[in-house]
């Protein structure tokens, strides 16, 4: 443990998803701004920060055992994140090895409460609220009142409260937090909150903070890309302003977390159109059967859905497509099944997450009728995954012959290859490019390629012309 001669040293351990990244990298910011030194190892912590997610059963326990490994290593262990927000108290008294279960609203002040722990005062754990409940109903009426509640990732103004945790070449870049929807599978909104956009210029600085780190690659992440702005004055500009701004400062800039209802034409022109822009379309689609979408509390039907696609591949055949699909939801008949695979087969998207469901502590699905049995959802999440397989397959080897521009993101171990994404690759979920001849490329490199095979969904390619920076 560190002596009053010493820094004290922190280890951060991230789980979830890309905007739990960006927390990450905003509490490190704090802590180091508070006198903390941030370690690799958390064996040479004094506290180790643990941001938990808390979006299913799954990434609960990753959590819990994750927190439990690390108070293993002799450090004392503190819990933030989705998951502290939403259980709080009760996640603190089921796991004591935990010195202490902040929410959100510790944020700011995390510093002052990692120094109560290494000195052994009582931090008093989180007590959950509806998270929407904080700020007024009407997106407009907002950004005011948001001032006074802790969003995390927004208020820095012209500054950067961001230290970077890892020296890769693409960084997320949060838009907005919270959600509006009321889908009936989801509990992120009352634990994330109401949607808050954050300012195109505080994004627009961090970006060109994080472009002077090296980073060659922003994706914008939210719980829903498509509402950004609509609690913004509307001189400020919709996303496809922000999009424009933004990729004057980037050499890439990706976005996310789209929702097909919502995605208006001029969106899918600015994303298949604008310099710099990844032709890529994260849609979140969730099922295609238009009765299990009502149940769901959403919208849409495999019609809408196959127009929604051909929309953006008439403007950008190459664009990359990818989604995820919830499968064995309440109530879901064979022919439910029937019409998501014909959505799928016509759709050919690029990549295809496919889960199966399982209630959710809080939510309206939780309390609906006709639930199936576990070895029904598993024979359609099987099912359904095979299908997917063979059609993302099928799509990556209809790019043999393209040519591709691959960000390169790290060296082979024995450095006889490197690898990075196309454009129509978002990192760590859509595949890879593999390019076959390295000699004198780096990483951060954009490369313009050659795709010579496919291997499932990633590809084979030979590097032609290391584009300028």
């Amino acid at each position: 443990m560190s002596s009053p001669t010493t820094a004290k040293r922190v280890s951060m351990l991230t789980l979830g998803c890309a905007r739990n990244e960006v927390d990450s990298e905003e509490l490190a910011g704090r802590l180091t701004a508070g006198g903390w030194r941030l370690v690799d190892d958390g064996e040479d912590a004094d506290v180790i920060v643990v941001n938990t997610c808390g979006f299913v059963e799954s990434a609960k326990k990753d959590s819990v055992d994750t927190l439990l490994a690390a108070a293993d290593s002799g450090a004392k262990v503190v819990a933030v994140g989705c998951m502290a927000e939403r259980y709080g108290t009760e996640l603190a008294e089921s796991l004591p090895e935990a010195q202490a279960v902040l929410g959100f609203d510790q944020y700011a002040n995390l510093a002052d409460r990692l120094d109560d722990v290494v000195a052994g005062r009582k931090v008093e754990s989180h007590v959950p609220v509806d998270r929407r409940t904080l700020l007024p109903i009407t997106p407009v009426q907002r950004q005011e009142k948001a001032q006074d509640v802790e969003v995390p990732g927004h208020g820095w103004g012209p500054r950067v409260l961001r230290t970077r945790l890892e020296d890769r070449p693409v960084a997320p870049l949060k838009i907005a937090s919270g959600c509006d929807r009321r889908c009936a599978f989801c509990a992120i909104p009352s634990f994330r909150g109401a949607f808050v956009s954050r300012h195109p210029d505080e994004i627009v600085a961090e970006a060109e903070w994080l472009a002077a780190q090296g980073v060659r690659e922003v994706f914008l992440v939210s719980e829903n890309s498509t509402s950004y702005a609509k609690d913004l004055p509307a001189e400020l500009g919709g996303l496809e302003n922000l999009l424009e701004r933004l990729a004057k400062v980037v050499d890439r800039v990706r976005v996310s977390y789209l929702q097909p209802a919502e995605t208006k034409p001029s969106l899918v022109k600015a994303i298949a159109t604008t310099p710099n822009v990844a032709r890529y379309f994260d849609m979140s689609f969730q099922h295609s059967s238009e009765k299990v979408l009502r149940r769901m509390r959403r919208f849409g039907s495999t019609d809408s859905f196959l127009a929604l696609v051909q929309q953006i591949r008439t403007l950008a055949p190459e664009a990359g497509i990818r989604s995820n699909v919830i499968v064995g939801f309440p109530g879901e008949t064979e022919e439910d099944v029937a019409e998501l695979e014909r959505f799928l087969t016509g759709a050919r998207l690029d990549a295809v997450g496919v889960f199966g469901y399982s209630d959710e502590d809080g939510t309206e699905a939780e309390g609906l009728d006709g639930k199936l049995d576990a070895d029904t959802i598993a024979e359609r999440v099987a099912r359904i995954s095979n299908l997917v397989e063979e059609l993302i397959a099928q799509r990556a080897e209809d790019r043999v012959g393209d040519e591709v521009v691959v960000l390169v993101e790290h060296e082979e171990d024995d450095e006889s290859d490197c690898v990075g994404r196309a454009a129509h690759q978002a990192p760590e979920v859509d595949g890879e490019c593999v390019i076959t001849n390295p000699e004198g490329l780096s990483v951060g490199d954009l490369v313009r390629c050659r795709v010579d095979a496919a291997e499932g969904v990633d590809l084979v390619v030979t590097a032609l012309e290391v584009l300028p920076r």
